[in-house]
């Protein structure tokens, strides 16, 4: 149990408008960046941040002060994204619009850096190898707490882990970008 933690929740439960802000403050950067790298759009990512601030707020009186504020954070955001997802892969138009930008976006390789090529290819990874990717070397959540945050076996997470990079690695090196240029999966 983190003391600020405890704190900042209480200081939200209270109405403290000083109390949500240094929350949002505290949240805002993390969940942005899985939600963009979940969702692989800086608008949908916005939108999909403030609904999981939205949703945070209002089940802030859930949380169990003995666990960590963090996971339970991001389990909302993984959550929401997929919710999200879900609706976005049942709206053809949309979908073929997003398959459409993503083909342009290849066709400009040469203007592209690492970080576009990495994002590319974690958002062709499946929901539950990009989320525990994302969660693991971006947010940098141990196994047991992204197995928390996933609803499953800490070993299923080690898995997905082990499969992610597999998949990435590949993927990057059919785009020419190998770990002899230069470059390297590791936490950001």
């Amino acid at each position: 149990m983190n003391g600020d933690d405890v704190a900042l929740v209480r200081r939200c439960l209270n109405g403290e408008e000083a109390g949500l802000r240094a929350f949002v403050e505290r949240f805002q950067g993390i969940v942005f960046g899985l939600c963009y790298r979940m969702l692989g759009h800086r608008e949908d990512a916005e939108d999909v941040a403030q609904e999981v601030f939205l949703r945070v707020f209002k089940s802030l009186h859930r949380w169990d002060f003995q666990r960590p504020l963090k996971p339970w954070v991001l389990q909302i955001a993984v959550n929401r994204c997929r919710t999200f997802l879900a609706k976005r892969a049942k709206r053809p138009l949309q979908a073929a619009d997003h398959a459409l930008q993503t083909l342009a976006a290849q066709d400009r390789l040469t203007q592209r850096d690492i970080a576009e090529e990495v994002q590319n290819a974690l958002e062709s990874l499946r929901e539950e190898y990009r989320t525990c990717f994302v969660l693991f070397y971006q947010q940098q959540l141990s196994c047991a707490e992204i197995a928390q945050v996933m609803g499953c076996p800490e070993g299923t997470v080690k898995t997905w882990l082990h499969r992610a990079r597999h998949e990435l690695a590949e993927r990057l090196r059919r785009r020419g970008i190998t770990p002899d240029s230069g470059h390297e999966l590791r936490r950001v």
